[in-house]
């Protein structure tokens, strides 16, 4: 049991760092499993890798609340009015993963929950990365608040998301390099992604639940709360890191990074395995 747990929590560092910077935590933790298998079910594993995002989930709430609470009583009734126009945007970028996950989930898993998926979807976002940021180099920003973001980019954004549907794309970096093209600063497009994970990641996790059932073991409980509560840690420096970053950085070496990770896996696998 105890070597489990210590899978759990490499696991669960995995993602809180992979979750938020824009180079695939679902990729990454396909790759992580090839050589930290859990001893578990298919089934509970498949849960597992989603599940586990509820801990990444809730670092997003922590260090968000006050901005996305409408009922603070700190708060004017302008701004409140302000925070719901955001949940009302949420919900707008939500709609388009959230239809084709529930009705192609299973569909896309049995596709392109594999390596090859993985390693091409990694190349190619990382090099989109890098063009888009040369292209948006000297392009003024016509986004930099969400007064400004409006429903319309909200849901060309949440359209860029179900691109994520794919293992390998990366749902933060989905969305960042589509509402950077729409016109948003660095930092409103992580921002306005951290707060699409939050219905995203709850529904996703909710359907892998009602698909698994509610029978867990007493060491699958254990597993899944551990890479839970470590993946929330993790996921609380990886969110700060990331916004002190983009501050006077651009995203061009996550995209060198996604490259070269691809190209590894593919070497790995059509030469080691």
């Amino acid at each position: 049991m105890f070597i489990e747990l210590l899978k759990a929590i490499f696991l669960g560092i995995v993602e809180g760092i992979t979750e938020w910077l824009p180079i695939s935590s679902t990729g990454h933790m396909i790759l992580v499993e090839e050589f930290i298998r859990l001893d578990a079910s298919d089934a509970f594993k498949e849960m597992f890798f989603v599940v586990i995002q509820l801990g990444a989930i809730m670092a997003v709430v922590l260090l968000y609340f006050n901005k996305l609470n409408p009922f603070s009583p700190r708060k004017s009734k302008r701004q409140k009015r302000d925070t719901m126009r955001i949940w009302y945007k949420v919900i707008v970028g939500v709609i388009p993963a959230a239809v084709l996950g529930f009705l192609f989930d299973d569909w896309l898993n049995e596709h392109f929950y594999n390596y090859w998926t993985v390693a091409i979807t990694l190349i190619l976002y990382g090099i989109l990365f890098i063009i888009i940021e040369n292209r948006n180099k000297h392009r003024a920003v016509k986004i930099n608040n969400f007064n400004q973001l409006s429903y319309g980019t909200a849901f060309g954004i949440g359209m860029f998301q179900t691109l994520a549907l794919i293992p390998g794309t990366s749902r933060s970096g989905a969305t960042i390099l589509g509402a950077i093209i729409l016109g948003t600063s660095r930092h409103i497009a992580a921002e306005y992604s951290f707060f699409l994970s939050i219905p995203v990641m709850f529904g996703a996790s909710a359907l892998k639940l009602v698909k698994f059932g509610f029978s867990f073991t007493g060491m699958e409980i254990a597993i899944l709360l551990t890479g839970m509560i470590v993946a929330f840690l993790v996921s609380v420096i990886a969110i700060s890191f990331l916004l002190r970053y983009i501050k006077n950085n651009d995203f061009k070496a996550f995209g060198w990074y996604r490259i070269a990770l691809g190209i590894l896996v593919l070497g790995y696998f059509i030469l080691l395995r």
